[in-house]
């Protein structure tokens, strides 16, 4: 259930400037709000980036859950350095969100995808960017994101209308969400296994198909010199109003799989985007990692959610794992998952992540 009031416990206080200092806390406050129920205040908003303070992207994400509920907050304009969120009930159903030009659709996904879940299920169409630099590429999220979620119980499905890329963006996809099926009682991911298959994708929109083709060959050349043979698509997207290219690499073993995302961008050769995906290909590879770094960060949530009863009795209720690298964004996402939920996140210094009942 999401939106239970707690006006025991009070507000939750965050500090925006720590850890990452980016939009990774408040897009985590505001579907942690949603879910439990409990207000946040959060300070010194993005302090240490530039340009300081919220964003057009940052304020989708809370007109988005605004959108999804009753709730309520104080702060949200543009430049922003302080935020106060008042969760109200969240209403399933189906939503279009506009996130902007270029905004980050599947960030703004990420972040009410478990809320709305939660809530009983809809649909959510979204406007924006798709294929943005820092941030997951619709292609990451339909192919490692969402079968994670599928294994803690989160059935859902997407589809991409067009693709939007940076700067200009204009693309849309849409999720099917339904409610929360049975969860898994224990994840337990030590080790990624054996290498089982490598898919080098590369898809153009707008754009001559030739650079696709540069792209994945370069990919590929980089991959075999490595000693990592690989099966190669390249497919032609649709636009309405952007143009660009994107290489994703999904690696897939015996245990997990992993997704390496790497944007075209204007005057830059489209060899250097196929070898930047395959470079990172083979430092994941180097790693002792089960999943990757982004991974190691994203299924935080979900499995703070099965620690804490939310999706039902799971006992022991605990996800570990191993991360390619621990970074910043993980180990933020864990202080601010710990404020709102009765878990306990542990991080070793060799990547191995433990997220149990508290």
């Amino acid at each position: 259930m999401t939106g239970t009031s707690r006006p025991e416990e009070g507000p939750v206080q965050l500090d925006g400037s720590e850890g990452e200092g980016g939009g990774q806390i408040l897009r985590s406050a505001l579907a942690l709000s949603l879910i439990t129920g409990r207000p946040f205040h959060l300070t010194r908003l993005r302090e240490r980036r530039d340009p300081p303070g919220l964003r057009p992207q940052h304020l989708a994400c809370v007109r988005g859950a605004e959108a999804l509920s009753s709730s309520t907050s104080v702060g949200a304009v543009l430049g922003g350095s302080e935020l106060s969120f008042t969760p109200g009930p969240v209403r399933p159903g189906d939503y279009v969100l506009e996130v902007g030009t270029a905004g980050s659709t599947p960030l703004l996904f990420q972040c009410l995808f478990f809320p709305l879940a939660l809530a009983g299920g809809g649909s959510l169409t979204l406007r924006g960017g798709t294929h943005l630099p820092h941030s997951p590429s619709y292609h990451y999220l339909a192919n490692v994101w969402l079968p994670v979620m599928h294994a803690y119980g989160f059935p859902a499905a997407l589809r991409l209308t067009h693709a939007g890329f940076y700067p200009e963006g204009g693309g849309e996809f849409q999720g099917e969400i339904s409610a929360p099926a049975e969860p898994p009682r224990l994840v337990d991911l030590p080790t990624r296994g054996m290498l089982q298959d490598i898919t080098v994708s590369t898809f153009v929109g707008g754009l001559p198909f030739t650079i696709a083709d540069r792209q994945s060959r370069a990919a590929e050349a980089a991959l075999r010199e490595r000693g990592l043979y690989s099966l190669v698509q390249n497919r032609a997207l649709p636009v309405a109003g952007s143009a660009g290219t994107v290489t994703f690499i999904l690696a897939q073993f015996e245990n997990t799989f992993a997704g390496f995302t790497a944007i075209g961008e204007r005057g830059r050769p489209a060899e250097e985007v196929g070898r930047e995906a395959a470079d990172a290909v083979a430092r994941f590879m180097e790693s002792a990692g089960a999943i990757d770094e982004h991974l190691g960060d994203q299924i935080l949530l979900p499995a703070a959610l099965l620690a804490s009863g939310r999706l039902g009795p799971a006992s022991p209720g605990t996800t570990r794992f191993t991360a390619a690298k621990v970074t910043e964004h993980l180990t933020t996402h864990a202080r601010v998952l710990e404020r709102f939920l009765p878990v306990k996140v542990t991080v070793e210094p060799g990547g191995t992540v433990e997220v149990r009942p508290a």
